[in-house]
């Protein structure tokens, strides 16, 4: 079946959510606007039940179908928030927030997932529940974690889940998936090397600690080289210097690294965390300086469970005709943690040629938006089929 010809009558209408959306970006856990028009929205399309307030700014909706003899409940999840960044698109309806824009797409999600509720409302042509997740602080702030904490899938009875994202590169309304690990675990790292600081002139009364953190920042791209089985994925990435002195002349008391360590598995994360410990500490020993090292293991690799996958994958194929083979990616996701409580699938919707996610030129584009609102559609159809 392709697009869902109900869907494809509403694309203007999904498209005009979309582009509202657009203009009032809101970052992290501060989608208020964006929330309450999601939560208006389900209210009108009649849906059994809109929750706000799930993780802080989260909101979800229950779609009941015409029967409810299975007694199933399945999830489908979008995300709301925004990027700091200034948008540079030039289109009519760019961001009216400073600093602010939908440099993910994730204005496209929501408006997608909105369709489909809407779709899902009026049809009702599942045996079971459905549960639409709109979702705060997907950049950066776990707002998946924090719905889960809040109970999410234990008080509406979720079964499995499904998110989805667009994705630059691939054919506009294309669809990509692979089973197993699929996004990388996000770790976040600070090395503060603390020595002695003085006059550049006498480096010989100092204890150098910018030298001692560039050792550090050279050995440490040993872990992936030297220490990581070559067939693994292992990135690790020092994305800032910074000491405590802007002179020229000064040699600083302490120098701050700050990075990020992806991978995808446990025994990965594990090695990366100890191995850089050690680099860091050993070698500012060696120099004569100390070390501290603060490791926060932020979002966990995502997991697609093997049979859910194929049922996204069927969904994609309905919808599109064909659903490719994904390949790995070193970003991070935080659906991982809803994967982490249940079996689902995360699956991508080409965004054609476009400038990629997370740049300044990046638009979501609408021509993708009647078959990702007929993929969230096509899967409740079918995995809640009516009697």
């Amino acid at each position: 079946m392709p697009v869902k010809n109900r869907i494809a009558e509403m694309h203007d209408e999904i498209t005009a959510w979309r582009r509202d959306l657009h203009q009032h970006p809101e970052i992290l856990f501060e989608t208020h606007r964006t929330s309450a028009f999601v939560a208006e929205k389900l209210r009108a399309f009649g849906c059994d039940e809109v929750v706000e307030g799930i993780g802080r700014t989260g909101v979800v909706g229950v779609i009941r179908g015409k029967s409810n003899a299975s007694g199933r409940t399945v999830g489908l999840r979008a995300d709301m928030d925004a990027l700091p960044i200034h948008e540079a698109t030039g289109v009519d309806y760019a961001s009216k927030t400073p600093g602010a824009m939908h440099a993910c797409g994730h204005d496209g999600h929501t408006a997608m997932l909105l369709g489909a509720a809407k779709y899902l409302a009026e049809t009702r042509n599942f045996d079971g529940t459905c549960v639409v997740i709109f979702q705060p602080a997907e950049e950066g702030g776990g707002g998946g974690r924090e719905m889960c904490a809040d109970g999410l899938m234990a008080r509406w009875g979720i079964e499995e889940v499904y998110g989805m994202h667009n994705w630059p590169g691939i054919p506009l309304g294309q669809f990509a998936i692979r089973p197993g690990p699929f996004f990388a675990a996000t770790d976040l790292f600070e090395i503060v090397i603390e020595g002695q600081g003085g006059h550049a002139a006498k480096p010989h009364l100092t204890i150098d600690p910018v030298v001692a953190a560039a050792q550090v920042v050279t050995a440490a791209q040993s872990i992936a080289s030297r220490n990581a089985d070559p067939v693994a994925q292992l990135v690790v990435s020092v994305t800032s210097f910074e000491t405590s002195s802007t002179a020229f002349n000064v040699i600083p008391q302490r120098v701050m690294l700050k990075g990020t360590v992806r991978t995808l598995s446990d025994a990965m994360r594990d090695l990366a965390e100890t191995r850089l410990t050690g680099i860091a500490e050993h070698i500012a020993q060696a120099m004569g300086c100390r070390a501290e090292i603060s490791y926060q293991r932020n979002y966990p690799v995502m997991v697609n469970t093997d049979r859910e996958t194929e049922f996204a994958a069927e969904a994609g194929r309905a919808v599109s005709g064909q659903c490719d083979d994904a390949p790995l990616i070193m970003g991070g996701e935080d659906f991982a943690f809803m994967l982490e409580e249940r079996p689902g699938a995360y699956i991508l919707v080409g965004n054609g040629d476009s400038a990629d996610v997370h740049h300044p030129e990046y638009n979501f584009d609408d021509g993708a938006i009647p078959a990702g609102c007929s993929f969230w559609a096509e899967i409740v159809e079918r995995r809640l089929p009516a009697a």
